[in-house]
């Protein structure tokens, strides 16, 4: 066991859970998990200029032997998680409902709500501390056109998150849904490519203002 806080940031490479992780490691040891080496390397780069630490876990989240084999490491290492930020996902190409691609679909409900499924009972002992807490991003597009496996998807994996938000209120761990207000990342590029990304918020200060509110 130990005294310093541990982070884990699935979706770590880029956007929001690259920020989150940089963010974090002021005050934790982020374990960064994504699956692609070079932006992890990249982020891991920008914590150590800033003095902090990281782990740098270069998996897919979507394979469970793998992942059972990090939150098995985590528990020898450090023995549990003080938070972890869910910020993984699959984000399609717009698609008319009726024009989805079959491998767009798999690799949507694979990344989007199967591996969430699978994490969070792999994770949640891991959440044993007090005050140790677990974050989900509601991007809510239901409805819309062109968004069906998007926001099918991603409307699952907040089902699963407010699900056990419910189930632990009482006894712990905490699960907080937030909305993050719309960033420059390169997942809202793909969908709003003729966008002005002036307007958008930095995914940094986004981190730092959901972490103050209401994540304290």
């Amino acid at each position: 066991m130990t005294d310093l806080r541990i982070a884990l940031v699935t979706g770590a490479s880029r956007g929001l859970g690259a920020a989150f992780a940089e963010v974090l490691a002021t005050s934790h040891h982020p374990i960064a998990v994504a699956r692609t080496v070079g932006a992890l390397e990249e982020l891991d780069d920008r914590i150590k200029a800033n003095g902090g630490s990281a782990t740098l876990a270069p998996m897919d989240i979507t394979q469970t032997d793998a992942m059972a084999h990090l939150c098995h490491s985590i528990h020898e290492r450090w023995g549990r998680l003080d938070l972890w930020i869910h910020a993984a996902i699959h984000a399609p190409p717009l698609s008319p409902v009726d024009h989805i691609d079959a491998n767009d679909w798999r690799l949507s409900i694979a990344t989007n709500a199967t591996a969430t499924a699978t994490l969070i009972p792999m994770v949640a002992p891991l959440l044993n501390g007090r005050g140790s807490r677990a974050v989900f991003f509601d991007d809510p597009h239901t409805s819309e056109k062109f968004f069906g496996a998007y926001a099918a998807t991603k409307a699952a994996q907040i089902a699963l998150a407010r699900a056990w938000s419910s189930e632990t209120a009482r006894l712990g761990p905490a699960i907080h849904v937030v909305t993050p207000n719309p960033m420059s990342t390169a997942t809202r590029a793909r969908f709003f490519p003729g966008e002005d990304r002036s307007a958008l918020a930095n995914p940094g200060e986004e981190a730092l203002r959901l972490l103050d509110d209401p994540l304290g």
